[in-house]
């Protein structure tokens, strides 16, 4: 299962606030909305974002196994 808790503690970390993504950085509300609610995003998406918060993807999206 793909969750995106790393998003929210590197968004933290680096002091940016998804406001900042929205209007800032052009980023739609819908792709906040679809990682708010662990659905599925894109890869230029998860590009998009570590180029704008200098990251890698592992801070934006970890990999758990269903138990």
């Amino acid at each position: 299962m793909i969750t995106y808790k790393p998003f929210y503690a590197t968004l933290l970390r680096k002091n940016v606030t998804e406001y900042e993504l929205i209007f800032k950085h052009g980023l739609s509300a819908n792709t906040i909305h679809r990682i708010k609610h662990g659905q599925n995003i894109t890869l230029k998406t998860l590009d998009t974002l570590c180029s704008i918060l200098d990251c890698k993807i592992g801070d934006i999206v970890a990999y758990t196994k269903d138990e």
